[in-house]
Parts: C-alpha cells; sequence; structure tokens
C-alpha cells in the first residue's frame, strides 16, 4: 500500500524535454527500462567492484552489485510502502559514474582532473544519463524524470558547497534542489548499496582466501550468525556453513533498516514526499548498534581486503594505466572512436578537451582500458 510520503509518478516533475506519457509504463518504469537498456550499464559487466574484472568469474562486478542493490533496494520500498520502481530505477543508476578500476580508478582520475574541476563518480552518473547517452532523436542523455535524477544526484545526503562540474552543469538548467534529502525512494536505494557490498565483500573475500571463515565468525554480528548455523546445522560442510551464516547477515542488515526507517517515519509522520526531503535529517539508515557494528567489519575488510597486498599492487598497475592513459589522449584526442571526435573538434579550450577525455576514460572497461594502454603505451613494464 502506497504511503502518502511516496513518491507519486502520477505528480512527477516531469522532465527537462517533455515527452508522451506511456500507456501503459509510468514514468518511473521508463526510466528504469531506459537505465537497463542505457549503453553504460551494460558496460558495467567489465567494470571493478573490489577485484580487477579479469581476475575471476567468480567475484563481483559493478554490474552484479547493481542488480543486487537494486533487488534489496525493491525489497524495502516495498515494505515501507513506497515507489518501487524509482528506487529501482536509482540503485540500478547509482554507480553508472564508475570508471575503469572502481574507486582507484576514481582516485587517479579525479587527481588528474584537478585542473580542470575534479572527478566525482555520482556527478559523472548525472553526466552519463543527462549527456553521454546518446541514442534519442530528440535529446541527449535518457531524459529521466526529475525524480530520479535527484534520486542520483543526492542519494548520499544533501550536496552542498562547491559542485562538481558534472553536476553543476546540469543543475543550472534543471534545479534538482541540491540542498535537501532525497526521496524515501532514493535513501533506500543509498542504504541498500552499504547492505549489498558489506555482505557481498565478505563473500568475495572468502573465495579470494583473504581471511579465513574463523576470523569471520570472530567478528560482531557475524560471531551470533555463524552460532545460529551451527546450533541448527551442526554437521553442514565449510561452504554452506558461510553461506547460510552471511545469508543471516544480509538479513540482519535489511530488517535493521526498515525497522529503523519505520520508526524514523512514525515520527515524523510526513503528509509528503516533501515532507521528506525538507526533514533536515535522513529517514533511511542503520540503528547506532548495527552501524557501530558494521564500523568494525568495514575496518576489518579495509585492512584484510581492499589493502590486502595483491590488491594493493593491482591498484598500483592500474592507477598507472589510468595515470598514463589520460596525458596520451589529451595529446592524440584523435585515439579516440569517430562519435568522439565532433566533440573534440568543439572544445575551445585546454578544459573542456580535459572532460572530454575524461568521459571516454571513465566510460571504459577494465579490460578496454588495459588494452588501449597495451595498444599504444606497450602494456606492462
Amino acid at each position: 500500500m502506497r504511503k502518502p510520503y511516496a513518491s507519486d509518478p502520477a505528480r512527477s516533475r516531469g522532465r527537462l524535454y517533455p515527452e508522451e506519457l506511456s500507456t501503459f509504463r509510468s514514468p518511473f518504469q521508463r526510466d528504469r527500462d531506459r537505465i537497463i537498456h542505457a549503453s553504460a550499464f551494460r558496460r558495467l559487466k567489465h567494470k571493478t567492484q573490489v577485484f580487477i574484472e579479469h581476475e575471476g568469474d567468480y567475484f563481483r562486478t559493478r554490474l552484479t552489485h547493481s542488480i543486487e542493490v537494486a533487488q534489496v533496494a525493491r525489497t524495502i520500498a516495498g515494505v515501507l510502502g513506497l515507489d518501487s520502481e524509482l528506487t529501482e530505477a536509482v540503485a540500478l543508476a547509482h554507480d553508472l559514474g564508475h570508471p575503469p578500476f572502481g574507486h582507484t580508478g576514481e582516485d587517479a582520475l579525479n587527481v588528474l582532473m584537478a585542473p580542470y574541476g575534479g572527478f566525482d563518480h555520482n556527478a559523472q552518473a548525472v553526466r552519463i544519463v543527462t549527456n553521454l547517452e546518446r541514442h534519442y532523436a530528440e535529446f541527449d542523455g535518457l531524459n529521466l524524470t526529475w525524480e530520479s535524477l535527484e534520486g542520483l544526484a543526492k542519494h548520499n545526503g544533501p550536496v552542498t558547497g562547491d559542485l562538481p562540474y558534472a553536476l553543476d552543469d546540469y543543475n543550472k538548467r534543471h534545479d534538482l534542489e541540491l540542498h535537501t534529502y532525497a526521496s524515501a525512494e532514493a535513501q533506500v536505494a543509498a542504504l541498500s548499496d552499504d547492505i549489498a557490498y558489506n555482505n557481498h565483500d565478505l563473500h568475495d573475500g572468502l573465495r579470494a582466501e583473504l581471511f579465513s571463515t574463523d576470523e569471520l565468525a570472530a567478528l560482531p554480528i557475524l560471531q551470533d550468525c555463524f552460532a545460529e548455523v551451527d546450533r541448527k546445522y551442526p554437521d553442514l560442510n565449510y561452504y554452506r556453513r558461510r553461506h547460510e551464516a552471511l545469508r543471516r547477515f544480509f538479513g540482519i542488515l535489511v530488517e535493521d533498516v526498515i525497522a529503523q526507517a519505520k520508526t524514523r517515519l512514525a515520527a515524523l509522520d510526513p503528509q509528503s514526499v516533501q515532507d521528506i526531503r525538507n526533514a533536515g535529517q535522513p529517514m533511511v539508515l542503520f540503528s547506532q548498534g548495527i552501524w557501530t557494528d558494521l564500523k568494525v567489519i568495514r575496518e576489518f575488510l579495509f585492512f584484510r581486503m581492499y589493502r590486502a597486498p595483491s590488491v594493493v599492487e593491482m591498484r598500483k598497475e592500474v592507477t598507472r594505466v589510468v595515470m598514463e592513459l589520460f596525458p596520451l589522449l589529451m595529446e592524440r584526442p584523435d585515439l579516440m572512436p569517430r562519435q568522439w571526435r565532433k566533440d573534440v573538434a568543439e572544445a575551445d579550450t585546454e578544459i573542456a578537451l580535459a572532460r572530454i577525455v575524461a568521459d571516454y576514460i571513465a566510460g571504459m572497461t577494465d579490460r578496454f582500458a588495459l588494452q588501449v594502454h597495451a595498444d599504444h603505451l606497450g602494456g606492462g613494464d
């Protein structure tokens, strides 16, 4: 049952370029479908989550991560009486702006782009769906609804201060009210991201043998999960035991967010989505106890997985790839595909060219970035 504070597709603020309504899909369903069919969404299949895409078939990629986030988000939205299609659209699109090699690639691009306005993957996601996806006859981008764009821009909270250029450019044309919180749907998408990666990074770290099941079983929350599994299934084999424990961990996080959101929403008693935006605080978050425990788990993941020696070595290598591709393409923009050359020809400043080069590199998959580097710069040392 839809709650009064849910985003209502019938009352959407519309699109930058007006379009006729679909006869069989709501505006938010249409947004979700356009995101799924976007080139940038398909490329997430070959973009890093933690491990470089070619390091193994069993590890998560940005695409599988985004699908997992959308599944969690849709579930929570349904329980809270929110619009599931808007929630799903924001969840599916939230990582579209990630460059190759995950946060390592983003860090490198941000350093390279510092003289030209920096680089931020959330702002880049907005740039992709409002400009860089160029398939439609009447507009650049996907022409998403205001609500989907708002969710992409500020699902992590209000955006204040100096705006990333990729967000500032669009916001000047289509005010996304960046000083307020986003809808409850976007907030659910943001917390679902946290739930998904906290869960699946533990899975992937185990598979990569960066830590043991016993080490995992000593962590907060997980300690109780493993104990419950051992009580219920005392003779369970190694793989099923850890899967059952992580399944329970996953459920605890989802249930905690739902309970906290219900409590906070009941206290605020919002009568419209605008009440959510103007609340001055998030409505969807973890309880203090779970958040404290998650900080311990995140610290464990940081040192044992994200900064594991093998991961650090790969980080160095792919950082070098990005750091060398950027000056190459600044010097030789003719190496970019034909569809980019019109933009290059119209770039009348170094800043304009740098932003085109950053757009091109950010759109690369892991394997394509490595291939372009090997073709033009010799690949390895």
